[in-house]
């Protein structure tokens, strides 16, 4: 906060109040996320043909 108000940034005590010390890197702003399924022995199991009973 000090850099930023420094920098000539205007920072008010109240906004600053309202910040959280959590990490937030992890949070992607622009809406695009990348997942990686993990790997399952065996792969993946089979389909289920849609006219069948559930039998689970």
């Amino acid at each position: 906060m000090n850099q930023l108000r420094a920098d000539g940034f205007d920072v008010r005590d109240e906004d600053v109040a309202r910040l959280s010390p959590f990490v937030r890197h992890h949070i992607n702003m622009l809406g695009r996320y990348s997942f990686q399924p993990p790997d399952l022995p065996g792969g993946l199991r089979p389909l289920r043909h849609p006219g069948s009973a559930d039998d689970e």
